[in-house]
């Protein structure tokens, strides 16, 4: 088959308009960096929205995924298969919990919080007891049920009706936690660190309260660590970092080392909500996804990833610290690991094409930050030189301001 050429003309006749995409016919992928089709090299600040957790170009990685693809590369859940069977060992190792469900992505992952959480709550014999609640500026997903626990309008105008018995509590407010939970309350769900909501953790009082009225009014706590899990923020769960104690967690991401993958971990208090045919999937928990998730953990471990995670984060946090005390646009700094928000003071965007001038591909999120997710693996070296970048650019637009108010 003749190859198209990839140009927007084409992208034009051949795709739906929802994505704004970046003018980079990417090829391969080599550490950190991105090689596009004419071999120009980008500086990867993104890996994939958090995928590419070992970068590009694992060697462990592609040897777990092609000796499975060997053996078997799909068999369907109505089977048993040895990679699965490994991967939720490790999920329940170091989440403490219990059971493991497999699915495709993120937003599979929260449906099925979403499902158990209703019928767990129905168990109790108050069928009025269904209320799913999320946090303000949150990012669950895209389908029905994540969507509707997401609520900002940029992701639902428009697909309205929302799934009826959810609602939002604003963010960090403890009085309006207090006064939005009941004893019809399901579950909240939370991001530990919210990430498409501009890289913002959640305070620990907060927790603590909303722990005090689980007991209270008994509900699940869903943890989504959909995009600050595996590591990114030094500790293989975010959870972890204020002793949040979810009963339910959604993996997703970089679980699958690229491959799509997603994991709903649940405690003993869920364990036995699900029964034959109440939920499932045609291929969640696909054997060479899950032989790669296996693989992408065991060099997180081995690599010490999660201590780079930490050490290179600090040091980008430094950094940046240094640029914000010279240039006024930077207005705030988030830094969990190499999970990283810059405040701006424009539209995010500005600065998202500036670094592509400049061979570094980062990300703008909630319209004014810019989104550092850079794989794992970065090197200090490799960090500094989107230090640079970015120095580089805040210094070009101050001069170009001083000159216009000159010739003003």
């Amino acid at each position: 088959m003749k190859q198209l050429p990839i140009t927007r003309e084409t992208e034009e006749h051949l795709f739906f308009h929802n994505y704004a995409r970046l003018p980079i016919a990417v090829s391969h992928g080599e550490g950190v960096w991105l090689v596009s089709d004419n071999g120009t090299r980008y500086l990867d600040m993104f890996s994939g929205i958090g995928v590419n957790a070992l970068g590009y170009g694992d060697k462990r990685l592609a040897e777990a995924i092609s000796t499975q693809a060997t053996k078997l590369i799909h068999g369907s859940n109505l089977f048993m298969m040895q990679p699965q069977f490994d991967l939720a060992a490790k999920l329940i190792k170091l989440s403490g919990l219990s059971k493991v469900f497999f699915a495709n992505s993120g937003t599979e992952a929260i449906e099925a919080a979403i499902k158990i959480a209703r019928k767990w709550a129905g168990q109790s014999g108050d069928q009025e007891k269904k209320e799913v609640l999320s946090l303000s500026n949150c990012f669950h997903g895209r389908t029905y049920g994540s969507m509707s626990l997401t609520a900002k309008a940029k992701y639902v105008d428009g697909f309205e009706p929302l799934l009826p018995g959810t609602g939002m509590i604003a963010f960090n407010d403890i009085a309006d936690l207090e006064a939005k939970v009941s004893d019809k309350t399901a579950a909240v769900f939370i991001e530990v660190v919210q990430g498409e909501g501009g890289i913002h953790k959640i305070s620990q009082p907060f927790i603590d309260r909303l722990k005090e009225l689980r007991e209270q009014f008994n509900f699940l706590i869903v943890a989504d660590e959909i995009q600050s899990g595996c590591g990114r923020t030094g500790t293989f769960f975010s959870y972890t970092d204020v002793n949040a104690d979810p009963d339910l967690v959604c993996l997703a991401k970089p679980l699958g080392g690229g491959l799509p993958l997603a994991a709903l971990i649940g405690s003993e208090k869920v364990a036995n909500v699900l029964t034959y045919g109440n939920h499932g999937t045609t291929f969640g928990g696909n054997p060479v996804a899950c032989a790669a998730g296996i693989a992408m953990i065991e060099a997180i471990e081995k690599d010490k990833l999660m201590d780079n995670a930490n050490e290179i984060g600090d040091y980008i946090n430094e950094e940046l610290q240094k640029l914000a005390a010279r240039y006024p646009q930077i207005l705030e700094i988030r830094q969990y690991g190499l999970m990283i928000g810059i405040t701006v003071n424009k539209e995010a965007k500005y600065y998202v094409e500036k670094a592509l001038q400049k061979n570094v591909l980062i990300n703008a999120t909630s319209v004014n930050v810019i989104r550092l997710l850079p794989p794992l693996t970065i090197s200090r070296a490799e960090a500094q030189h989107c230090i640079i970048a970015l120095d580089e650019i805040l210094a070009e637009e101050t001069a170009e301001q001083t000159a216009t108010e000159a010739a003003c």
